[in-house]
């Protein structure tokens, strides 16, 4: 069994599809994204995705989740969410959420709001959230951020072009979507940690 983790898949999403170079295409975005986890998360792997599976609204919400429920299931693999900001289980996006909760555990083994890993000997948080920064002037949802103890934090949300950005936090490995353009292994994560122990 491997361990992946990705987020802000935003399948449905029409402006981010523009931006992330689709022409609109909403189906080919969506099709590029699961032909690029099927290439790489295999029978008996858990993939997490730290939140934004689509960018809300019932009938993308919904979509989303049966084919993500498709993928799993064809390929016996074990999905498991930390909700994010545009994600109708998370209360940030609905004050129903614990109502919608039920339907994204048809799709995930797991949902919950954040979640800690061991990983290269270190304990490793998972959250939709950054310990600080944002894709905008304003760092949003700062009441369901978690706290900066001294943990590494793998995140999505921010939609930043790179992984590490030490200049902003030196312990928060972004896994998103966009910059990776796929799932991440468990392996490079503990490389990323473990270069850093290296260098201090």
């Amino acid at each position: 069994m491997s361990v992946w983790f990705t987020s802000d898949l935003h399948l449905r999403h029409a402006r981010l599809v523009e931006i992330r170079g689709f022409d609109a295409k909403i189906d080919a975005h969506d099709e590029s994204i699961l032909d690029a986890l099927g290439a790489a998360v295999g029978s008996g792997d858990q993939l997490w995705i730290l939140g934004d599976v689509t960018v809300g609204g019932a009938a993308a919400e919904d979509w989303a989740l049966r084919t993500l429920d498709e993928f799993a299931r064809n390929r016996n693999v074990e999905l498991h969410l930390i909700p994010g900001n545009h994600d109708s289980c998370h209360p940030m996006a609905n004050r129903n959420s614990h109502i919608r909760q039920r339907v994204f555990l048809e799709t995930f083994a797991s949902v919950q709001l954040f979640a800690r890993r061991k990983i290269a000997g270190e304990t490793v948080l998972l959250s939709h959230f950054p310990y600080v920064g944002d894709h905008t002037a304003e760092d949003r949802g700062v009441k369901y951020r978690l706290q900066d103890q001294g943990d590494w934090l793998l995140h999505g949300h921010t939609h930043q072009d790179d992984v590490l950005e030490p200049s902003v936090h030196p312990r928060q490995i972004h896994v998103g979507w966009d910059s990776w353009r796929r799932p991440v292994h468990v392996d490079e994560i503990a490389e990323i940690i473990g270069s850093d122990a290296s260098t201090r």
